[in-house]
Order: C-alpha cells, then sequence, then structure tokens
C-alpha cells in the first residue's frame, strides 16, 4: 500500500475526542472515522490503542497512530516510548507520530524512529520549528508535521502556521500541516504554502470547542451591541 500516494493532497482527520469528554469512546471516534471518510477525509490520525483497535475494525484507511501520555520527567507527550511504537504498529497504524520537538526526553528521538523502522510503518515527526524539521528529515523521518507549532511554550496562536509549512516543504520532504486549521481556507493556505496533506481535528470531532467558538462569538457579539446602545 503506498500510503504516502494515498494522503497526498488530502485531508487526515485527527478523531481525538475530548479526554473524558461525553465523545470519549472507541465506538464513537470509529464512527467519526467513518464519517469523515464518507465526507472525503484520506486519512485518519487516531490517539490511543483502544480507540486505533475500534478504527481498524471499520476501515483500511491510512491511520497516523500514536499515544499521548503525561510524565514528570519530560514536556514531550507524543509517543515518547518504544513500547508505544511498537503497540501502535501491532495495533495497524500505518503511520507512528512521535514528538520531534528539541526537549528532554525519555527515549532518543533515532531509537523511536529506529523502532518504527523495525515494525515496518512510516515515521512522522510532530515538530514545532524550522530546525526540528531539519533534524528530523536528517534523521530520515518519512513525514514532517507542523503538529507541535505554537505549543512548547508561550501563548498558543489564534490560528496555523503557515510559515512553518513553508520552511518545511523547502526541505523538499512530505509535509502534513497540522495544528488549529479550523477552517477550509486555512487548509487551502496550507496546500498553497507547499503542504503535501493537511490535518483537521477539533473543528470536525470536537464539537465541545466547535460550540465555544460560536457561543464566544455569540456573546461577543451581545456584549458590544449592549455597549454602543449605552
Amino acid at each position: 500500500m503506498d500510503v504516502l500516494g494515498r494522503i497526498r493532497g488530502g485531508l487526515v482527520v485527527s478523531c481525538q475526542p475530548v479526554p473524558g469528554g461525553a465523545l470519549d469512546r472507541p465506538g464513537i471516534v470509529a464512527a467519526f472515522a467513518q464519517a469523515a471518510l464518507d465526507g472525503g477525509a484520506v486519512g485518519l490520525r487516531i490517539e490511543g490503542l483502544a480507540n486505533l483497535a475500534a478504527v481498524r475494525a471499520v476501515t483500511d484507511a491510512p491511520v497516523i497512530g500514536l499515544i499521548k501520555v503525561d510524565r514528570d520527567d519530560t514536556p514531550v507527550r507524543i509517543t515518547p516510548l518504544v513500547e508505544h511504537v511498537q503497540g501502535l504498529i501491532a495495533g495497524g497504524a500505518d503511520i507512528v507520530a512521535v514528538d520531534a520537538t528539541d526537549r528532554i526526553r525519555p527515549v532518543p528521538l533515532p531509537d523511536l524512529l529506529a523502532a518504527i523502522r523495525a515494525g515496518g510503518a512510516l515515521a512522522m515527526a510532530d515538530c514545532a520549528t524550522a530546525a526540528d524539521g531539519q533534524a528530523a528529515q536528517a534523521l530520515g523521518f518519512d513525514i514532517l508535521g507542523s503538529t507541535m507549532a505554537g505549543y512548547t511554550g508561550g501563548p498558543v496562536p489564534e490560528g496555523p502556521d503557515l510559515g512553518l509549512v513553508r520552511a518545511l516543504a523547502a526541505t523538499g520532504g512530505f509535509v502534513v500541516a497540522e495544528g488549529r486549521y479550523q477552517a477550509p481556507a486555512q487548509a487551502a493556505q496550507a496546500i498553497a504554502a507547499g503542504a503535501s496533506a493537511v490535518v483537521a481535528g477539533s473543528a470536525i470531532t470536537r464539537p465541545e470547542h466547535v460550540t465555544a467558538w460560536f457561543a464566544e462569538a455569540i456573546r461577543s457579539a451581545g456584549a458590544a451591541r449592549s455597549g454602543a446602545a449605552r
């Protein structure tokens, strides 16, 4: 299966419900995945072994797998351990995503890449900076993602980091734009900036977030109207 060929030029939907939320159940994640594919998605990004198993039971579409954990010894949350890599590959992930940022980590990045290679999957580097991408490409990662842009310190920006997409694309690698893509126009901008594919998540599979966007916009508009009427 030419996984990169199947996702090139398309939308990958990240089916990651709000942790502990009303939709945080493997069966619902699988239903989201099917709905996304029915809508034209070409691939999926799935977190957790139980969710991966549920999704694999209903589709053979390309899956980017990851595991998120919080640890006291590192700020790295995305697939930090070799055992995570092995579990994801055993569960059917075609691509394994790992945090590729330049931060303290429990396992060196080359060791994670070696485990991905040993399992026969493709490797995705979730990057925060152009330097992360250059380092990951030098190691031999198959995919460079802008996933971590804005999430390694300081205020989180409102919109996606198209500048990072352009910088990653300049390496000549396969680039996946990810992180705060909340509207179709932004996804189109990412492709124009050189992305090979785009991941969208919250705007599709986290109705809590989308509802909050609408609710806040209405509250702000109401407050502005009330202020103007005084």
